[in-house]
């Protein structure tokens, strides 16, 4: 009877020990792979179409790949993106993403923070600045698990459309938040600019959304036009500043081509769904085993001028031979 006994606890120790290896066996050191796809956290810092526009080329660019992803988009409101952004970077790495893919400085601030003491790589789109951000040691050599793309403005290109449109340009008005990194390393490079060519700078500053309408009017009735970087909050109220700058027969000279659809006069344009494109294939390197931290900030250099001629008709203005060749919208 013993011997029976012992046979039986043989065969349940036995049984044991290869349901424990075939369940070691299962197992896999992969994140978030347990259906085969990587997980991609997608922190884009408000809704408005140039950020939509970086959005798409990414997905674009992701698709094309050939990655077998799984993508997680969170967009900031209006209202409360910098803290909407703050808690969607915790919980992407509370759930351990495989990375995060950061659209505007604020939000790709935010992914960096989170991911501190992490392996998760954050990608970013449309950071003017990285190094002012303290994203990157620097665009060539990045030293963290932290890269991707920049928006860098020709600011001079821009200050020669505006005064190819306005000759007699003297006061050119600046509206920007004051905490977004991009916007003072901006104003700071515009004002050197516009030094050069004795044209002066009225910067306002403001803080949020609602310090807007009453900074755009002040503003406006004091200056010869307006130029917008891509401040995300001055862009997402961009009705409100191109209301006040009409109030005073002024244009808005926009820093991209969605701007300039939306009734800024003009702007020389780089191509921002193209800019998220080179995000992505950023990203598909890095998922495919690329070191994030030796992969240089990319940019792109190639910016058309671009004019509304809807909106120049409105202001009484003809388009200068400097600017014959410009794209148009409005005809």
């Amino acid at each position: 009877m013993k011997k029976l006994i012992s046979i039986i606890l043989a065969v349940i120790l036995s049984a044991s020990a290869l349901l424990m290896l075939g369940s070691c066996g299962d197992s896999s050191d992969g994140k978030n792979d347990t259906d085969g796809k990587l997980k991609i956290g997608i922190i884009q810092y408000m809704s408005h179409p140039s950020l939509d526009n970086c959005y798409n080329g990414v997905i674009a660019a992701l698709e094309e790949s050939g990655i077998e992803y799984e993508a997680d988009r969170q967009t900031g409101s209006a209202n409360s993106a910098d803290s909407d952004c703050t808690n969607f970077a915790k919980n992407m790495v509370a759930s351990d993403y495989d990375m995060i893919i950061a659209i505007a400085t604020p939000a790709a601030k935010a992914a960096y923070t989170a991911t501190a003491d992490t392996d998760i790589p954050v990608i970013f789109c449309a950071v003017s600045d990285p190094v002012a951000a303290g994203l990157v040691e620097s665009n060539e050599n990045p030293g963290d698990l932290c890269t991707g793309t920049s928006d860098v403005l020709d600011l001079d290109a821009q200050v020669d459309l505006i005064e190819a449109m306005q000759p007699d340009v003297k006061k050119i008005g600046i509206l920007y938040t004051s905490s977004e990194d991009n916007s003072v390393s901006n104003l700071a490079v515009f004002k050197e600019v516009c030094a050069e060519r004795e044209i002066e700078v009225v910067a306002k500053a403001v803080q949020n959304s609602a310090d807007i309408p009453a900074a755009a009017e002040d503003l406006a009735s004091g200056v010869d036009c307006i130029n917008n970087f891509t401040d995300n909050n001055v862009v997402n109220s961009l009705s409100v500043v191109l209301s006040a700058a009409e109030n005073y027969g002024i244009p808005v000279y926009g820093s991209e081509e969605e701007q300039v659809k939306n009734g800024c006069l003009a702007s020389v344009s780089i191509d921002y769904v193209a800019l998220g494109k080179v995000t992505g294939e950023m990203a598909a390197d890095v998922l495919g085993g690329a070191d994030a931290s030796k992969m240089p900030v990319r940019t792109i250099s190639d910016a058309t001028p671009i004019v509304n001629t809807a909106v120049l008709e409105a202001l009484g203005m003809t388009l200068p031979e400097a600017l014959a060749n410009a794209a148009v919208i409005g005809e």
